[in-house]
């Protein structure tokens, strides 16, 4: 049998993995049932993956060091269902709160010499797994009962479903990027996750002309297909002609650069991906192995080198190539910007993926667990367009003009509008769902190892990078001046006056640790550490924390701010100015749910909650759990202006402002109930005035009530 009639049995014998569906039209019912095959399929296959490590030490050790072990992916899944849900007030209660806390958020975007040495203790791989099954009956039984009328939009309850069911399909993939990277004896093949048996002769790659012509990217918000938020909007371009490679990068072709010692040539390296391979000490790609011959290491294995695969490796490996390429043709040879991968796109003709049959490409796990021949899927005089690996691209990520995020995931994209994260496109053998569309838009830190590899361009055109900021965003502007601006109305700086009286609060009393809860962008925080030895920052949103952060890492904020309708002021705040700059080596920023804190956040000698007690989906948990985190003879110390709303916090939730036996009762009622047991009010109730400016004319004069408690020994 020929090497094409083996690969075309391979992909008849497959049955297809269901589509992303459409959620704008049908039947309401069937639309119900067809979502919930979507989230029990990607549920088992999900869960299917991790029947690939060979025993359950697999799961609780790291495959690399910039994240956590497996356990964590596998019990990730399922808890980002249960937060977001609880977010959206669709679950009464939690599944299980300790399971929610510890699989909460991962540390997946750092440094590549920034080491994760922090010690979890992990449940069992069968706790893990009988939690997962609580939570998908949870789901299944949510599917079932939930009022559902059409289109399934951001405003709709089934949103936040379909987001668990495509956020679970992207871990779908880098979780097997890890178990590929996971130790050899960790792994075990699986009848379910068999790669392509199939290699033959590289081919000689050449370039093809793209002529010029516009593109135009980003997603309506109208679309029927699930987006994430950085898919929104437009952007239009005019793309100047070039030349593409018509096949990607094999390993072939890249062992032409390993062999002239590309590795070790600095001249081709740019200055990041220089410091990266010093450090990595990086001699060939990440994926294969030399025993007295060339090995690739696939998910489950390795085999002999399948020269006409595509290679696969990080941005600074594919950038360094195109440099050594550039050198040896004298051409301008380089990666993508993501305008070309579209021109390119379009150009070859390339359909999204058929709901009825194969995609034409190694994509949404249509075909095989691993990659192909660069030679098998032709797009137009292409290959490769979409699937087999995912193409790393010049350009970094960035807002779409109309870009906007999603209340319930406000920090899937904003963390990475940081030009260190480069847009992959295409998709690999398993992107599946969301991923495999034309607007989907996914990056990845320089220096991160994906299924993906890259084709090369040759084009005079230069790349300018795009403007990434977007501290135009009206409330992260406001809240910008709020915390590091001016004075507004003769009224002081609230987060600087509030940590101040918390301080004199103090007095004599042990100042070493402090924390800041709901502490937005993180004046405050810089403010206490004028005192305290550590300050730690918690806010649910990331969005804030990232502007403490930034001056924490840069000592500077910029942002704008509206003066009259479309015209808008800068702004530019230094910490030095305010005289906050020792200050930034004792403050730490923390994403966290105030009613679900982590272990971690105890032992402090003060915790400062400020205008964030009235915003909590659960105060009374807040308040039950707080003296867990406060040393005996430390402050709690509480401002609230009592703006008690259902949008914010349930009914039944509110902690005072409505009549109890009859009689009136507050929320310093209530707060005298669920803290005297640990504190004593050490002090009669003040009020301090903050103001909050929109406008040149416009402003919000407010006050907040501010109580001080002692703990108890």
């Amino acid at each position: 049998m020929s090497r094409m009639d083996t690969l075309s049995v391979t992909t008849s014998a497959h049955q297809l993995f269901q589509r992303t569906p459409d959620l704008a039209s049908g039947d309401p019912e069937s639309r119900r049932r067809e979502i919930r095959d979507y989230f029990l399929t990607t549920w088992e296959t999900y869960e299917s993956l991790f029947r690939t490590l060979a025993r359950d030490e697999a799961y609780f050790e790291k495959s690399i060091p910039l994240r956590h072990p497996l356990i964590f992916y596998l019990g990730h899944t399922a808890t980002f269902f249960i937060n977001k849900l609880v977010l959206a007030k669709l679950l009464p209660e939690r599944v299980d709160a300790g399971m929610e806390s510890t699989f909460a958020v991962g540390v997946d975007e750092m440094s590549w010499d920034d080491l994760d040495d922090a010690h979890y203790d992990w449940p069992s791989v069968a706790e893990v797994m009988a939690y997962r099954n609580k939570v998908r009956d949870t789901v299944v039984g949510l599917i079932d009962t939930l009022p559902l009328t059409l289109p399934i939009n951001w405003q709709s309850d089934w949103w936040p479903i379909v987001m668990g069911i495509e956020h679970e399909r992207i871990h779908l993939e880098t979780s097997s990027v890890l178990i590929r990277q996971h130790r050899p004896d960790y792994v075990q093949p699986d009848a379910a996750w068999k790669p392509c048996p199939v290699t033959g002769e590289a081919p000689d790659n050449d370039l093809v002309a793209v002529p010029a012509g516009e593109v135009v990217l980003g997603k309506a918000f109208d679309d029927p297909r699930y987006g994430w938020d950085n898919e929104y909007g437009e952007h239009r371009a005019r793309v100047t002609s070039f030349e593409a490679s018509r096949y990607l990068a094999s390993n072939a072709e890249f062992l032409g650069f390993v062999e002239d010692g590309g590795y070790q040539d600095d001249e081709v390296w740019e200055e990041e991906g220089l410091q990266w391979r010093n450090f990595a000490d990086a001699r060939h790609p990440t994926f294969w192995v030399w025993r007295n011959q060339w090995y690739l290491r696939l998910m489950t294995g390795e085999v002999e080198m399948p020269w006409d695969w595509p290679v696969e490796v990080n941005y600074h490996e594919a950038k360094a190539f195109c440099n050594w390429k550039a050198r040896e043709t004298g051409r301008p040879v380089r990666l993508p910007t993501e305008d070309e991968w579209y021109r390119l796109y379009d150009v070859a003709g390339i359909q999204e993926v058929p709901a009825d049959r194969p995609a034409p490409a190694n994509l949404h796990l249509d075909h095989w667990a691993s990659s192909c021949p660069v030679t098998h899927f032709r797009h137009g005089e292409f290959f490769d367009v979409v699937g087999n690996v995912w193409q790393w691209m010049e350009t970094p990520t960035y807002p779409f003009d109309g870009f906007d995020v999603h209340a319930l995931y406000d920090d899937f994209t904003t963390p990475t509008f940081d030009n260190q994260h480069n847009l992959i496109k295409g998709g690999s053998w398993i992107s599946c769902g969301n991923e495999t569309l034309r607007s989907a838009r996914y990056a990845f830190r320089r220096h991160f190892f994906q299924h993906a590899g890259f084709r090369y361009v040759v084009s005079d055109a230069e790349v300018k990078p795009p403007a990434t900021q977007y501290e135009t965003d009206k409330l992260l502007s406001e809240y910008a001046e709020f915390h590091f601006g001016d004075e507004h109305l003769g009224v002081a700086n609230y987060p600087k006056a509030i940590a101040d009286l918390a301080i004199e609060a103090m007095g004599q009393r042990r100042k070493g640790t402090a924390m800041d809860i709901g502490c937005a962008s993180g004046r405050s925080v810089f403010e206490l550490a004028r005192h305290f030895e550590e300050v730690t920052g918690v806010d649910f949103s990331a969005r804030f924390i990232r502007q403490g952060v930034a001056m924490a890492e840069q000592g500077t904020l910029r942002y704008t701010l509206t003066d009259e309708a479309e015209l808008v002021g800068y702004r530019t705040r230094h910490l030095e100015e305010m005289g906050l700059s020792d200050t930034r080596d004792r403050v730490a920023f923390w994403q966290g749910d105030a009613c679900n804190l982590k272990p971690q956040f105890t032992g402090y000698d003060l915790v400062l909650a400020s205008n964030m007690l009235d915003r909590l989906y659960s105060p009374k948990r807040f308040l039950a759990e707080i003296h867990r985190r406060v040393n005996a003879g430390g402050l709690l110390v509480l401002a609230c202006p009592y703006t008690w709303m259902e949008e914010h916090t349930p009914r039944d939730e509110w902690l005072g402002g409505f009549k109890k036996d009859g009689e009136n009762y507050t929320t310093l009622d209530a707060l005298k109930e669920h803290l005297e047991a640990h504190f004593t009010l050490i002090s009669a109730p003040g009020k301090l005035p903050f103001v909050i400016r929109e406008t040149t004319n416009k402003y919000q004069y407010n006050f907040t009530d501010v109580t001080i408690w002692e703990r108890k020994a």
